[in-house]
């Protein structure tokens, strides 16, 4: 089989042609960002690290996104520092409302319509994932959902997170493709042989709760092979 990093990325077709695996994350990658439904669960998130620390809100909030940035997850900072319960913080971060998201048919016809598995990658939690699903209309749509729990709570884009979801499912990483909101996550798809697709805001963010790095464009570094803003129409292209 043809080495993924050597074939032509020029033609899509011919650059995904070896794949059988689609491994999609959740948030802001399946449905657009300006939806601002991350948005709901950051707030939440605030409100969480006030209540379990005490600090004011915007010592809070700092401490939050400093956790995000160093550990992948809020949640995987509060437990070393905190002993924070996950089972607990995830049901109450999640306490949010769907209805923002809409259902996406040419979405949901373009996954289907790859050829092999098709998986989700979340740092998330699969009871969130599973709601998304269902506003989405792709409810059955994947082969199965790899949450943070199942990563025994090492969050993307810790290696071991990677190596747990492979094994989880038998993956050949030379085989797979992985669909990404933030380039970061892609550094070790593509270090282990992943074909990576950056899927960037097709839209302007324009509230204050996304910190510049989580909108970071890769275009021309080694791991990121593609770049889209518009995933529905990125994978008509290659079936």
């Amino acid at each position: 089989m043809e080495d993924a990093a050597a074939i032509d990325t020029d033609d899509p077709r011919k650059a995904f042609a070896h794949v059988t695996d689609w491994v999609f994350d959740l948030d802001n990658t399946l449905y657009p960002r300006v939806s601002d439904l991350f948005g709901q669960i950051d707030r939440l998130i605030t409100r969480y690290v006030m209540d379990a620390t005490g600090l004011p809100h915007d010592e809070a909030r700092a401490l939050q996104k400093r956790f995000y940035r160093e550990h992948g997850t809020t949640l995987s900072g509060m437990m070393a520092a905190y002993g924070t319960d996950p089972a607990d913080y995830l049901d109450k971060v999640h306490q949010i409302d769907y209805s923002p998201i809409m259902a996406a048919p040419e979405l949901v016809a373009a996954i289907s319509a790859l050829p092999g598995r098709k998986f989700i990658f979340t740092n998330a939690d699969s009871g969130h994932a599973e709601q998304v699903l269902v506003r989405l209309g792709g409810t059955g749509l994947f082969d199965g959902i790899f949450d943070i729990r199942a990563a025994d709570y090492e969050p993307k884009p810790v290696q071991q997170a990677y190596d747990r979801f492979l094994a989880a499912y038998d993956i050949d990483p030379k085989r797979a493709a992985m669909f990404e909101d933030l380039e970061r996550n892609l550094v070790v798809p593509h270090e282990t042989g992943m074909i990576t697709v950056h899927v960037v805001p097709a839209e302007t963010v324009t509230h204050g709760l996304v910190d510049s790095w989580e909108l970071n464009r890769a275009d021309g570094h080694a791991h990121v092979h593609h770049v889209t803003a518009d995933l529905a129409a990125f994978l008509r292209q290659l079936v």
